[in-house]
């Protein structure tokens, strides 16, 4: 099965863990990887208007991926989808911060583009509502059908083989 990675906004102002880091890093050398980066415009998303709250305005994503895509808001960028339906995958493994935010709209927007998003329940973080990532998990279960909850599991579908590419 052709499939690439969709990393979310591993990112420093989120503070993600060295070994999410790590673990999501060594996966993206596996198969064609994308990542987004969250950026604060306030004139596109108003997070510090409604939320008193703002991402980086400079941040760079934390894990090497083969493109890296800007966003301003929740959603990937239009441009990011285009790329990984460009790339003829039959699905996108989505793994990265916020599970419950803003991982949850990138299944959304993977969904409606037509591709088959599945979560990486081990690689996802949550927001600081569930830290553990368990409500976007049943969320994303509910919405598309497809999380894998271990790498072990990954595996029994060539996790760590380079058949991805």
């Amino acid at each position: 099965m052709k499939q690439a990675l969709l990393i979310v906004d591993i990112q420093p102002t989120f503070a993600p863990p060295a070994e999410l880091i790590r673990d999501i890093a060594a996966l993206a050398a596996t198969m064609p990887s994308v990542a987004t980066v969250e950026r604060h415009d306030e004139s596109v998303t108003p997070f510090a208007r409604q939320l008193g709250w703002q991402p980086g305005a400079a941040d760079e994503s934390l894990v090497a991926a083969d493109r890296v895509f800007i966003k301003h808001g929740y959603m990937p960028p239009v441009e990011a989808v285009g790329y990984l339906k460009g790339l003829g995958v039959e699905r996108v493994l989505v793994c990265g911060m916020q599970a419950d935010t803003c991982v949850l709209a990138a299944g959304f927007a993977l969904f409606d583009a037509g591709l088959h998003p599945t979560l990486l329940k081990w690689l996802t973080v949550g927001s600081s509502v569930d830290r553990s990532g368990e409500l976007g998990a049943r969320l994303w279960q509910h919405h598309f059908g497809s999380v894998v909850t271990t790498p072990e599991e990954l595996g029994r579908q060539a996790f760590g083989q380079r058949k991805w590419r």
